[in-house]
Order: structure tokens, then sequence, then C-alpha cells
């Protein structure tokens, strides 16, 4: 099987993202990247689910973590009866796809087709562990290759020399658009606003721009109207957690606030990924409430007085008036006609 992490920076390779072997799931521990490079080692199905949670593996990162997962839940009852086998896959893909709420139905599609993959085995005799592990990876494939076509067209509407701002960690996008901005010789500024409270953006963004050469600046959340006003920033794009067929996308919280002011400067801004087919509309889309605990810290150190509260929705809604365009394999699709994108055959990308 041809690996499609060539090229990719250090966070998206295959075995820095998510790995099965030898009945435990190592998974790179973002919380910490890249003051530390630590894995978190998990022995049961369950511990994945609690990484997930917990934000060790953020973005696309839980895509791969889950069908790993599926992949040590097989192991776990390696010696049990078929039937009880089948009943505990069940269980684990259902509590790896509800391991984040907003997410969980990208998260079934990989969980339950693992849990059909190791059925499959089961009845032909042969490691179901196995062949869940090939199935992950030919998931990875398929999602690796169907965001380079993302990749390239966000690297089209970038002009040569340009800036971009971002907003939290785009995941493969940000990859896939490296390979495709050095295939094509292009060269841009990067300023990457931090993203409080986990500060995915100035870890994770930052890191794999910086370390392929692109020029990268950090910026705190609150800098963003001063650099879109005198640092010429000519793109704000961002990926997206829910892609809901209106036009409503949910991302990372504070992207909405940054949308209304790159409609202020009159800065397009460009959403990057696949459509839901199960979002009909904003209504659909669920967010999820963490525990206000990380905004009240930093790096565990109190901010405040223990009298004051504090509040994590993990992600916002941003509109569609506030969207240029939506980025996809299919192509760049006006907010409002998004549902156009459904006209024609969906691709597997999960």
């Amino acid at each position: 099987m041809k690996r499609m992490d060539e090229g990719m920076p250090f966070l998206l390779q295959y075995e820095n993202v998510a790995w099965y072997e030898d009945g435990k799931v190592r998974i790179l521990d973002r919380r910490v990247y890249p003051r530390e490079v630590r894995f978190e080692v998990c022995e049961t199905y369950q511990e994945v689910v609690r990484a997930i949670a917990d934000m060790v593996t953020q973005s696309a990162g839980p895509y791969t973590a889950v069908g790993m997962g599926m992949a040590l839940a097989a192991y776990q009852v390696r010696d049990k009866a078929p039937a009880e086998q089948s009943a505990f896959l069940r269980q684990a893909a259902y509590d790896l796809a509800h391991a984040r709420p907003t997410t969980a139905g990208r998260y079934g599609k990989i969980t339950f087709r693992c849990a059909a993959a190791a059925g499959a085995a089961l009845e032909a005799g042969r490691d179901p562990a196995a062949a869940v592990v090939a199935d992950t990876l030919e998931s990875l494939g398929r999602r690796y290759s169907t965001m380079q076509l993302v990749g390239d067209r966000l690297a089209d509407l970038i002009p040569e020399g340009g800036t971009i701002l971002t907003q939290c960690y785009g995941e493969t996008i940000i990859g896939t658009l490296i390979r495709a901005a050095r295939r094509c010789g292009k060269d841009f500024r990067v300023f990457c606003a931090e993203t409080r409270p986990f500060l995915q953006g100035a870890r994770l963004t930052a890191s794999c721009f910086a370390q392929e050469g692109f020029d990268t600046t950090v910026l705190t959340d609150n800098m963003a109207a001063y650099a879109m006003e005198r640092e010429g920033i000519d793109l704000f794009t961002s990926a997206a957690d829910a892609i809901a067929r209106d036009g409503h996308i949910a991302n990372k919280t504070g992207t909405f606030q940054l949308a209304i002011l790159a409609k202020y400067f009159g800065i397009p801004y460009y959403v990057t990924g696949i459509p839901d087919v199960d979002k009909r509309s904003a209504s659909d889309i669920v967010i999820e409430q963490r525990d206000p605990g990380p905004v009240l810290t930093s790096w565990g150190i109190p901010n405040t007085v223990p009298e004051v509260k504090g509040i994590y929705p993990s992600f916002d809604v941003t509109p569609p008036h506030l969207i240029s365009g939506v980025v996809t394999d299919k192509g760049v699709y006006v907010p409002y006609l998004l549902e156009q994108y459904f006209d024609s055959e969906v691709r597997d990308f999960y």
C-alpha cells in the first residue's frame, strides 16, 4: 500500500498521529508538543476514548486514533467467543465515535466500518486487529489523497508572496497545502492565531509551517485586527469540524470573530473540508462544552482568583454570509450553494 504521508511535516507522519502495534496504541500528545515529544500509550480502547476526550490528539488526529482504537478493541477480546467479540466491537465503535460529540458522525463512519472489517476477518479466520489496521491505513490514504485536492485548490487561491492568517490546526490541510506550495514553487507568509486555551495554532500549525521553511509568525487571538489592518493579510483560512449543507460551519471557538474581522477588512475567508452529509443546517451542529479549567489557567498555573468562573465552548458556528468559499475536493463552493456538492457522487473520504 502506498503511503500518502510522504513530504508531510513531522506531526502528519502516520506513526506520529496514532499507531497500533503489539496490543497498544501510541498517540502523540499534542497538548505538550513541541515543548516535549511524548506519546500517550493506551492499552485498552477505553483509554483511547479518554485520550481523545482529553485532547491528547485533536483536529483530524482522532480520525486515525479511533481506527487504531478499534484494532486495540479487537485485540482486547481476541480470546473470546465470536459472538462476544462482535458485541464488544460494536460497543467499542459506539464509544470511540462519541469520544467528542461535535464530530461523532465523522468518527462513527470510521469505527463502524472498522467493526465490519473485524467481523469479516473473524468469519474468514483471519486476525481482526490486523484487518482493522489495514482498513485504517486505507482510510488514511483516502483522506490524505482527498485533502491533497483541497490543499491544491487552497494553494491556488493564495497570491505568490502573499500573507495568510490561520486559525487553530487544520491538520491534513496544512500538510497538503505545504506540499502543493512546494510543488508549484509558491511562497507566502503565515500568521497563526495562537488559539487559546490549548494553543493549537501556536504549537501545531506554526510548527508545521516553520519547520517546512515558511516565514511564520504567531499572534495572540486578540491581535487579529491589528494584523489584518497592518500586516497585509491577503486571505484568512481555516478547516472545519462540521460543514452543514446550508453553509454554516463549526470550527475552533474564535473562528466566528475572525470571520467578522475579515469581512470588515475585506479579506476573503476560505473554509476547507468536506461537507457533512448528515448536517443540513446549523441546528444539526452540536457545540461541545468542555471543562473551563484550561481557560482559567496557563500550563496549570491559575490566572484568576478562585471566585472567577470560566466557560469553554470548544467550537463556534460561522454563518455563510461571512464565508467567501468552501474549498472541497470537488471545487470551491459559494456557501449558499453548498448543497450542489452532493449533486454528483461523493467519494469515500473516511
